[in-house]
């Protein structure tokens, strides 16, 4: 029987991620876990258990006791939020994945999200392919690069069936952001919504790779399905869905909401999506396990207004 545990099962991600699984496998195959139980009713349908990541010995009992096949290793602190204290960053993304990894030598099944973070100023801004050497400016990218490397450590050492995906930015309505930079993108939603004008961070024309987060789980859940032998990659897959800059998104909004405008004041986090890629190659998935996305620009706009209005 499969049997799933979700490690950050509160967060933007884990949330879907959860009632993805749900869907697929049912209520009772999941186990949500982190260090706060989240308020969404339908993720709150399956069983809660509180755990720090972080914790090695916690780790290993929940896994151990609970006789998981597979386990999604989910906490991170974001790019933005990570450059305000980049020590604390480190130990937390890369201790809660070591955790993991370590009880995966015991036959789990294992994924862990990698970011378009990986990707610095010295790779192609178009169509970035997938083997690329990465320069991240910043503390989560640098611990993705790490973590990536520490997945195909782990897989060519000990045999460990670790997958992973470079998301982009991933864009949904059951949770607010959690402190990325490409969290822009939300709350211009939730503005347009409520019918006030929207401030962005980044520069107009600052085009980003974005994600619809049903395609989103959809990928991770039939990255996970695929038989293990059409996982050519154990660092992480590039993952394409559509990109857009704010303007080209305000744009979009505006054929909705004509009324919604956006204003721009360019932090720190511009530099950040400046380093970042304009667009993804993901033939490697689209070829190793089908991947194929569902939701462009227009679909992802109008998905997201529904969602919201409803």
């Amino acid at each position: 029987m499969e049997k799933h545990l979700v490690i950050g099962a509160s967060g933007q991600l884990g949330i879907e991620l959860v009632i993805g699984l749900q869907e697929r496998y049912g209520i009772d195959a999941v186990v949500a876990s982190d260090i706060r139980k989240g308020n969404d009713e339908l993720a709150n349908r399956s069983e809660f258990t509180k755990l720090d990541a972080t914790d090695a010995e916690a780790v290993k009992k929940v896994i151990t006791e609970g006789g998981f096949t597979t386990v999604y290793q989910l906490v991170a602190m974001l790019s933005a939020k990570g450059e305000a204290d980049p020590v604390r960053a480190w130990d937390l993304n890369m201790k809660s994945l070591m955790n993991v990894l370590e009880c995966a030598k015991e036959g789990l099944k294992v994924f862990w999200p990698s970011s378009i973070a990986v990707f610095g100023p010295e790779a192609e801004k178009d169509e970035t392919p997938q083997d690329v050497f990465c320069d991240p400016t910043t503390i989560y990218g640098v611990s993705k690069v790490s973590g990536e490397l520490w997945c195909n450590y782990y897989f060519e050492k000990y045999g460990v069936d670790v997958r992973s995906l470079r998301y982009p930015g991933l864009i949904g309505y059951r949770s607010m952001p959690g402190g990325g930079t490409t969290d822009y993108a939300v709350d211009a939603f939730y503005k347009a919504i409520e019918g006030v004008d929207f401030e962005c961070y980044l520069k107009p024309n600052e085009s980003l790779p974005m994600m619809h987060m049903d395609d989103a789980i959809r990928a991770t859940l039939d990255l996970m399905a695929a038989p293990a032998d059409q996982i050519k990659h154990r660092t992480s897959y590039n993952l394409s869905g559509c990109s857009f800059s704010p303007e080209e998104l305000t744009l979009e909004i505006q054929k909705h909401c004509p009324n919604f405008n956006t204003t721009y004041n360019p932090d720190h986090r511009q530099n950040i999506a400046a380093s970042w890629p304009n667009s993804l190659d993901d033939t490697k998935a689209r070829e190793d396990w089908g991947w194929k996305p569902e939701y462009g620009t227009k679909e992802l706009v109008e998905a997201m207004l529904n969602a919201l209005r409803n």
